[in-house]
């Protein structure tokens, strides 16, 4: 029953994405090679969430969305990355996701596997900035780090 149930929810993850994936092509899509955070983007519930930035040579996009009620993974909301070379999306990676809250407390979470994204949830809800990272591994056995900045209101 567990394994039908993450089906399912592959199932609609996937199809958000497939209407999500043409509004990437706009947006504000930075170039620059860096392992630190870019200013915090302010986002309103209903607002989503969505960078993209490059890290050691990978395009990584960030997205932030509020879970739907019922559908929590972990928090009020789905932090979920997609890491990709050459235009294909690396499927075969572990990722490790933190936290550090307004408040200065921290959590970590391993990335799960949905399809092309991985993701973790987070409660998010509360006001201020949260520097979302990440902590990738790749399968010529490098690490890669990076993040983004979140802010609530």
């Amino acid at each position: 029953m567990k394994q039908k149930k993450y089906t399912v929810l592959a199932w609609v993850f996937t199809g958000m994405l497939a209407f999500v994936s043409p509004l990437q092509a706009s947006g504000d899509h930075s170039d620059g090679h860096s392992h630190g955070h870019d200013e915090a983007t302010h986002t309103s519930q209903d607002e989503m969430f969505l960078k993209k930035k490059e890290i050691d040579g990978y395009s990584v996009t960030f997205h932030i969305m509020k879970a739907k009620p019922g559908k929590e993974m972990g928090g009020s909301h789905d932090f979920m990355i997609k890491v990709e070379k050459d235009g294909k999306a690396l499927t075969n990676i572990v990722m490790n996701t933190r936290v550090k809250h307004p408040d200065g407390k921290a959590e970590s979470k391993k990335a799960m596997k949905m399809g092309d994204w991985l993701m973790a949830g987070y409660d998010l809800g509360h006001e201020g900035k949260h520097q979302m990272m990440i902590l990738f591994k790749t399968a010529d056995g490098m690490k890669h780090k990076g993040g983004v900045y979140y802010s609530s209101h």
